[in-house]
């Protein structure tokens, strides 16, 4: 079984997932409300035990987008979690900013699952190339290699002629990080002649992942898979190589809602995605990530039973994800009050050759390089992510109150 699967949770009935997983849920909600003083309060009228989806779905949600505002009033995490002192092995920090824990609980953010499913095997080494900087993107893959026990080179981003020396001098096997990086390194090696065959798979997240591209990087001999996971909740679902939309993690109960409620749709309809965690140290109860999705029919024929989802289909919010980072509207509004001579903006995403693309319309009755510089500089301190500015006439944008306006395509 264990050439097949990570382990046998995966492969277990629907029925007994079902009843085990229930059983887990009245606990951690026992759990969090005796833990997190946030729960404590928020779930201080539930009487009896949580133990079916009908009560889980009477439940308050928890909203990612609240969480900046919640934090700031009681630090780190809002009382969304009671570690502290030596459980507490990192506080993460995510645009916004959002602080999310990290323990030493063995593969605290489940990744070792989806990097088994993307063929990553015990002794095998990888290039992990997610960042290690502030945000556990580069902590969630060290933490799930070590569960399968593969061996690490701490890439990060950036520094691209030496991602390619490293890779034709130490042969990794696999790649982990965001797709676009990933044709970046391969078109660098391409360009000084390297030999980066040692790449046989991939497992990427962060941002939309084409059809071309993944075919792209097939033709050069690497299978690539994607993965959804968030700073907060580690992984939600992952594809496997059947190649039938993403299988949902075993350490979560997943819940697909109507946007602005917490109602739950039909199985087929697109709606937020909502999990609930059962990751004692850190556990959030139904989380509303902002994030649309649609639960599909049936199983995967890879033998994995859980549920399947579509994978990521957009923002319930303009929250959006750029290159494998969150961009918020309220960040748009901190630039705002920083340059008061802008009377108005929007941050355009868009797509050009596989790369995203990010543009900051501002309304100014201001011209010249000046301001787009200083505005570039604001853009990169506050967002972490360089963009370019269009400076256009005052009242020109749109009146319909978007300040993201997320332009890639969905599939």
């Amino acid at each position: 079984m264990r050439d097949d699967y990570f382990d046998s949770l995966e492969i277990r009935s629907i029925k007994e997932r079902e009843i085990e997983q229930l059983q887990a849920l009245a606990g951690q909600v026992d759990h969090a409300m005796a833990t997190a003083p946030a729960y404590a309060s928020l779930l201080k009228d539930v009487t009896g035990p949580v133990n079916s989806r009908e009560r889980l779905a009477r439940l308050p949600l928890t909203r990612k987008s609240e969480l900046t505002a919640s934090q700031q009033k009681k630090l780190p995490f809002g009382g969304l979690s009671g570690l502290s002192g030596a459980e507490l092995t990192h506080i993460f920090v995510s645009p916004g900013p959002i602080y999310e824990p990290g323990t030493a609980r063995r593969d605290f953010w489940s990744f070792g699952r989806a990097l088994f499913a993307a063929g990553f095997r015990r002794g095998e080494l990888l290039q992990n190339c997610f960042s290690y900087h502030f945000t556990p993107a580069g902590a969630m893959v060290e933490s799930g290699a070590s569960a399968l026990g593969c061996t690490v080179i701490p890439a990060g981003t950036g520094n691209t002629e030496l991602q390619v020396s490293t890779i034709a001098d130490l042969l990794p096997t696999g790649y982990v990080g965001t797709p676009s990086f990933l044709k970046i390194i391969l078109d660098k090696g391409d360009q000084l002649g390297a030999d980066l065959s040692s790449l046989n798979k991939a497992l990427v997240s962060g941002e939309y992942l084409p059809p071309a591209l993944r075919d792209g990087f097939k033709q050069r001999g690497i299978d690539c898979l994607q993965c959804y996971a968030t700073a907060d909740l580690g992984l939600i679902a992952y594809e496997s190589t059947a190649g039938e939309g993403m299988i949902v993690d075993e350490r979560i109960i997943l819940e697909i809602v109507r946007p602005g409620t917490g109602d739950p749709v039909p199985d087929g309809d697109v709606g937020e995605l909502v999990v609930t965690s059962l990751n004692h140290d850190y556990p959030l109860i139904r989380f509303a990530t902002g994030d649309l999705s649609a639960v599909l029919p049936g199983e995967s024929s890879c033998g994995r039973t859980n549920q399947r989802i579509k994978g990521w289909m957009g923002r319930a919010d303009q929250t959006t994800k750029v290159r494998g980072l969150f961009i918020h509207p309220s960040q748009v509004a901190m630039l705002l009050k920083r340059y008061p001579e802008i009377s108005n903006a929007r941050l355009v995403v868009s797509r050009e050759n596989d790369l995203d693309r990010l543009v900051l319309r501002c309304e100014s009755s201001a011209t010249g390089k000046e301001i787009e510089e200083k505005l570039k500089d604001a853009l990169r301190d506050i967002c972490k992510l360089r963009g370019e500015i269009e400076l256009v006439p005052p009242d020109s944008l749109p009146n319909d109150g978007k300040v993201i306006d997320d332009q890639r395509p969905i599939e």
